[in-house]
């Protein structure tokens, strides 16, 4: 695993910058760079919190400035109901995403895990759906680079111990892992490839969420999901293999070996 990434001076002044537009509140290093995971040519990702309405004219204006052409910011919801909205930006030949997220809903969703409870939204860009507790994920994750009124930070370490009531809630969530296999065993020897593939993606997606919530860890989405969860204590022998085995298949063998993972996975949760 690479170090965490300083912030190159660019990222940083910007990042300052954001944090002096009106509603906003906090702006984060998020992505594989806040995780340590990055490569040399990653995106820098920014997570831009507000309360209200964010100036879309003055983020519009900051973007375009820094670009040195014209960028288009999407406002709230401008990218889907999870997503939300940003803008993606090429910074001295640099990708930089910003990503907004809506302080009140973050909060509103933490309260939700610490009650055990999650919800999975249809999402551009989120084949699985987006599961709601990535809200709370990216918060934990983060590096905090601006955070004026210290709101971000007290959330921050809150969120850094994983909720009981959520842990229990998505590891229970596994059947729907088992179901999908079932359904896709029905599909396989008509050659129905589709269907076969969205319900073993969906299995595993399930599982990886399983897994992550079982050892107390935030899965954030699809992307890197599969190695992250492979790497996990206990997780069974030849995970990832079997999985990308499964997928490649998608036939009728694919689906009894997708059925062996989803096996050895509950065996893990409920041996834990």
């Amino acid at each position: 695993m690479n170090p965490t990434c300083e912030p190159t001076p660019a990222v940083a002044a910007m990042a300052s910058r954001l944090a002096r537009v009106s509603g906003m509140e906090a702006v984060v290093l998020g992505g594989s760079r806040a995780r340590g995971t990055h490569r040399p040519d990653s995106d820098w990702d920014l997570g831009l919190y507000y309360r209200g309405t964010p100036d879309l004219a003055a983020l519009t204006a900051l973007a375009s400035e820094a670009q040195g052409a014209p960028v288009e910011v999407a406002g709230p919801g401008g990218w889907g109901p999870w997503v939300n909205g940003g803008a993606w930006l090429t910074v001295d030949g640099v990708a930089v995403d910003w990503i907004l997220r809506d302080l009140d809903r973050v909060e509103s969703v933490w309260s939700d895990c610490r009650e055990g409870r999650f919800e999975v939204g249809v999402q551009p860009g989120h084949p699985l759906g987006f599961w709601s507790p990535c809200y709370v994920g990216e918060v934990a994750l983060a590096r905090i680079l601006q955070d004026p009124r210290g709101v971000l930070a007290p959330l921050q370490e809150a969120t850094r111990v994983y909720p009981e009531p959520l842990r229990r809630a998505l590891t229970g969530a596994v059947w729907e892992a088992g179901f999908s296999v079932a359904s896709a065993r029905k599909s396989a020897p008509s050659g129905d490839t589709l269907h076969v593939a969205l319900c073993l993606s969906k299995a595993f997606g399930v599982l990886a969420q399983a897994l992550h919530a079982h050892h107390r860890a935030w899965c954030l989405n699809e992307k890197g999901a599969l190695a992250s969860a492979a790497a996990l204590p206990d997780t069974p022998a030849d995970f990832a293999d079997r999985i990308s085995a499964a997928l490649r298949g998608l036939d009728a063998s694919a689906v009894e070996t997708a059925a062996g993972v989803v096996r050895d996975v509950e065996a893990v949760l409920e041996a834990g």
